[in-house]
């Protein structure tokens, strides 16, 4: 199904492009939709909930539209790169509960909504959605450390890019 060859060393390089591709279309469709859609859609997830500690539970910025953006942005890549459509919406699933997990940990923390935490805000997103795959993708420990630290990386590169191209609000 998911699976290629392996080169001489165990790991699977083209597998590992795919997936870190559907990880970046996760992760960016809700970045996306926000300049597209502006308010349009944007409720929070959280309703404005406040933790037991008196902060947001999640924020503002984690939204209803941003989370079936993801879905969906990554179940119709998921084909293009040769992986089944309820496998890329089960990643972009995945990958919004590794956000929103983020978003929780840095309220707790008192950081704002929107604010930076490097390793926070891009190894869960990667992390969870890879190992909720993991087995329906015959994935191995050492493809997904490896996805994840491309991931960990590379985000930081495209917020830039994403930035500099007017589609992000802050280059992080």
């Amino acid at each position: 199904m998911a699976r290629m060859e392996h080169g001489e060393d165990g790991m699977d390089g083209a597998l590992i492009l795919r997936l870190l591709l559907l990880l970046i279309v996760a992760n960016g469709a809700p970045v996306l939709g926000k300049r597209l859609l502006g308010d349009v859609f944007a409720s929070p997830l959280d309703g404005g909930a406040r933790f037991f500690d008196g902060r947001p539970l999640l924020g503002p910025a984690k939204t209803w539209r941003g989370l079936l953006l993801a879905v969906l942005a990554a179940a119709g890549c998921a084909p293009l790169v040769g992986f089944p459509a309820h496998l890329g919406a089960l990643l972009g699933a995945f990958a919004m509960a590794g956000d929103l997990f983020s978003s929780f940990v840095k309220r707790r923390l008192g950081l704002p909504s929107s604010s930076r935490a490097p390793g926070l805000d891009q190894i869960p997103e990667a992390l969870l959605p890879l190992l909720a795959i993991a087995a329906p993708a015959r994935l191995g420990a050492g493809e997904i450390v490896i996805v994840t630290g491309l991931f960990f990386f590379g985000s930081q590169a495209l917020s830039r890019l994403m930035f500099d191209l007017r589609v992000r609000e802050r280059p992080f």
